[in-house]
């Protein structure tokens, strides 16, 4: 049994939830809103969570099933555990230890974690603190040369599979952000964080160890050429710079000796064009709510991107996903694992690496008592039986 800090066991916290609360009440409104929020109304945010609430289970009773196989393999590697620890943009502000917590958090799991680019620590550091697959998340900040430098260090340190945000052309209007002083906080302008100063007083300990940790750093995997690792405050504009096209993943295919994923696909047609362009799977997602709101929640439009992959790639997916049961209705729907961001960060917010193994903790429990009250005994069996779809949602059962 683990001995969790009395802060984050039970009774105190069970579930993801929880940890969200814990993870409010330590950082800064303008730290928390960065990782909680959404872009515009929030719409697609509230909708990610609420198409698991649409879906409803239909449980094989009489069954004993004594225990589970929870394994799945993903672009080649043996997971314990179906849920793949997503990248969150500069962990380091969430908690000092940032991506290599969760990084360790997954190994410890016996899962995989993906390295934003946007990191507060190396990639080398990241990599060594877990003997579990981690793979890199790229944007094209700094250019190609700064990109192709990062791919190269990135595949000798041990990552073995690139994948590719599509949906960032610019940056989406995260009204939090605004009201809160994120951008000051990030770009480390002092002077344009006195309006919003409150928010820091009341959360001591935060503000000790962003000190300790010496406040925002550049991103050390981001070295332009000429200039050196790139500031934080640039990462919006470089974003506006560097658009992703169907067209560079015939360079990354050249500069990455490993399979490719396509994350942000949000419609069959896209499917089609990464497996026309090589991809080796794709991540159904819409950036957490985060980039365009008014898309479509990922569970929905699920079902359209297995159909168009038509077993050619694998297909992942993220969003909203807050239980173990939200893992299996994703994996009834055709996903071959999920993704998952908010839940872990919930748990670093709070607790630091501790935080990121109890909510992988929660999530497991939770994943393994649904599906034996599902009477399955194996993510392998699961399919879309196991649930009912709401009337207005389309039925994309193969033909």
């Amino acid at each position: 049994m683990n001995n969790w800090p009395r802060s984050i066991a039970a009774p105190h916290v069970v579930n993801i939830e929880d940890l969200r609360e814990r993870a409010r009440k330590r950082l800064p409104r303008a730290v928390f809103d960065y990782l909680d929020g959404g872009a515009e109304t929030e719409t697609s945010l509230r909708e990610n969570k609420r198409a698991f609430e649409s879906l409803i289970f239909r449980p094989r009773n009489a069954m004993a099933v004594p225990e589970c196989d929870l394994r799945v393999k993903v672009l080649g590697a043996e997971l314990t555990f179906p849920a793949i620890l997503a990248p969150i943009g500069y962990s380091r502000l969430i908690h000092p230890d940032g991506e290599c917590a969760a990084a360790r958090g997954a190994g410890k799991a016996g899962t995989a974690y993906i390295l934003s680019t946007i990191s507060g620590h190396k990639l080398e550091d990241v990599r060594a603190g877990t003997n579990g697959p981690v793979w890199y998340q790229l944007y094209l900040l700094g250019g190609r040369p700064a990109a192709e430098a990062a791919l190269q260090r990135a595949w000798k340190a041990g990552f073995s599979a690139l994948f590719v945000t599509i949906d960032t052309g610019t940056a989406g209007m995260r009204e939090r952000d605004i009201r809160n002083g994120t951008g000051q906080l990030m770009s480390g302008n002092y002077f344009g964080m006195i309006p919003f100063l409150s928010q820091f007083f009341s959360r001591p300990a935060w503000v000790a160890s962003y000190l300790i940790d010496g406040g925002i750093h550049k991103l050390p995997n981001v070295i332009v050429p000429g200039q050196g690792p790139l500031a934080l405050v640039d990462v919006a504009k470089a974003l506006n710079e560097s658009v992703v096209t169907w067209k560079d993943f015939h360079w990354l295919r050249e500069a990455w000796p490993g399979p490719i994923v396509a994350k942000g696909v949000m419609t069959g047609e896209d499917a089609r064009r990464a497996i026309d362009v090589g991809a080796a799977g794709v991540v159904v997602s819409n950036h957490g709510g985060r980039q365009l709101d008014g898309v479509s929640a990922t569970l929905r439009v699920l079902p359209e991107i297995v159909k168009a992959a038509n077993g050619q790639i694998e297909v992942l997916m993220d969003g909203g996903v807050r239980r173990g049961g939200d893992i299996i209705k994703a994996i009834c729907m055709g996903a071959r694992a999920v993704l998952i961001g908010r839940a872990y960060a919930y748990g670093m917010a709070a607790a630091g690496e501790p935080g990121v193994n109890r909510a992988i903790a929660i999530l497991r429990a939770d994943l393994e008592r649904t599906m034996k009250l599902l009477g399955c005994s194996s993510i392998s069996e699961l399919n879309q039986s196991y649930v009912q779809l709401p009337r207005d949602w389309p039925d994309a059962r193969a033909d």
